[in-house]
């Protein structure tokens, strides 16, 4: 009965009752109407208080005169108030307009979604249409009703009207304050750091191992493989229940995908092979995976890094490099608390220590590379911002461990390669190779120092 419900609402509803709970609350952030819908709930049960106040308390008579007006005054106040209210929303609603077409030229599509489900917007637009509701609920009752005094109506009617002035005034602060570039990089940081603490250090260090369990190799050769039956954008894999039912089915199973990865119909998702892989139900591992068209924050850390990296891109095709440069410290920020809270291994354990999943891996070097690789190659003429680049690296390698040494030395050094072909001042050559040989300092390749710079002698 309740699918058949379903199925009768429109696609653009129908949607939420088929994700999981966790998509669900992600999608809902990322839309406008989520939040005003509460408050225009909150309202009606504003409009039912004050009508009972007024109507069976008679609470006119108990309250100073001052606060108590005639029916045919709170009909007209009201009214006036209507019109005031529906102007400051669609003067709000204009502004909206305006900062996420600016944002969507300058920097990227993808920040209209941070600005939609920052909650100080949403918030504050739910107060407008929660308010421009009471005044024109309350104003169509009034119409209907010929009680001689109110005193509830009035001063509601009034403090929300002064609400909503007061708001208008936060709100035009927060857009103006938003679109600074250090203030919504820095949103966009922490958010992405949430992503990974919440979404990945909880959900699956526990299961992490740094050497593999048995991976029953005898039964190797009659892997079995299950394919995609829609194409789409990998958005969420719901981990331990894989494990917990893949420990039931014993069998291990290897991902070949990761999430955010897009997919064709048919393509391969995942392998699975071990002692039970001939009776596995390969339907209920389907409900572990979600799959959109779009790609989502939920588990991905490398879009976060990758959103970063296309701000600083556009900045520098704008001949922004103050934004590209506060932008790679950010993204530089990022890596030091993917490189804290993640174990990098392709292996998750069940409790028994045995290896259930078999991942895609993903190591420092590969975020590393998808966090300034573009910029790296976008920057390639511009010797100052390679060489911020380079001190950038240089904190990153007093920030990790020696083991990251060798990969940040390569990809620093290799920047000579983009610039050698290039006419270089010898200001900018000497502070370039000055900050070269600090990295060179502490990632211990003093020795390798010398022979790049022979590429540029």
């Amino acid at each position: 009965m309740k699918e058949k419900l379903i199925d009768k609402l429109p696609i653009s509803m129908r949607k939420y009752f088929q994700m999981s709970d966790r998509q669900r609350k992600y999608e809902l952030q990322m839309t406008l109407w989520s939040m005003p819908l509460i408050y225009i709930a909150g309202s009606i049960l504003l409009i039912i208080i004050t009508i009972f106040l007024d109507l069976k308390l008679n609470i006119s008579q108990f309250v100073h005169p001052w606060f108590s007006a005639g029916g045919d005054a709170t009909q007209i106040l009201v009214s006036a108030l209507i019109g005031g209210i529906l102007t400051l929303s669609a003067f709000t609603l204009n502004s909206l307009l305006v900062v996420l077409t600016n944002f969507s030229a300058q920097f990227s599509p993808r920040m209209m979604f941070n600005f939609i489900a920052d909650k100080t917007t949403q918030h504050m637009l739910g107060i407008f249409h929660g308010s421009f509701i009471y005044v024109l609920v309350i104003f169509l009752f009034l119409t209907n009703n010929e009680n001689e005094f109110y005193s509830a109506i009035p001063i509601m009617a009034v403090l929300l009207a002064a609400l909503t002035i007061i708001i208008f005034i936060f709100f035009i602060n927060h857009a103006s304050s938003w679109m600074q570039v250090h203030n919504f990089t820095y949103s966009m940081k922490n958010t992405s750091k949430s992503t990974i603490k919440q979404s990945l250090k909880y959900e699956l260090e526990e299961h992490k191992g740094d050497e593999p369990g048995p991976l029953l190799e005898f039964y190797f050769n009659d892997k079995m493989t299950f394919t995609i039956n829609e194409p789409g954008y990998l958005q969420m894999i719901r981990y331990k229940e894989m494990i917990h039912e893949a420990d039931k089915d014993e069998i291990i199973i290897q991902l070949h995908k990761k999430v955010g990865d897009f997919s064709l119909k048919h393509n391969r998702l995942f392998s699975y092979w071990g002692p039970g892989q001939h009776n596995v139900d390969t339907e209920k591992y389907r409900q572990f995976f979600e799959i959109g068209h779009k790609k989502t924050e939920i588990q991905e850390m490398k879009m976060g890094i990758m959103k970063l990296s296309e701000i600083a891109v556009k900045a520098i095709g704008n001949s922004d490099p103050q934004t590209a440069l506060s932008t790679i410290h950010h993204i530089a920020d990022l890596i030091v608390s993917i490189e804290e809270d993640v174990t990098f291994t392709p292996y998750l354990l069940d409790s028994k220590k045995q290896t259930r999943i078999i991942m895609q891996p993903e190591d420092f070097e590969y975020f590393l590379n998808k966090g300034f690789g573009y910029i790296r190659q976008e920057s390639k003429g511009d010797l100052t911002l390679l060489t911020e680049l380079i001190e950038v690296l240089t904190m990153l390698a007093q920030s990790l461990s020696d083991d990251k040494h060798d990969t940040l030395w390569n990809f620093g050094s290799n920047t000579i390669d983009y610039i050698s072909q290039h006419f270089l001042y010898d200001l900018d050559k000497r502070y370039y190779l000055e900050t070269l040989q600090e990295l060179a300092i502490f990632t211990g390749h003093e020795k390798n120092y010398v022979d790049a710079v022979k590429k540029l002698l």
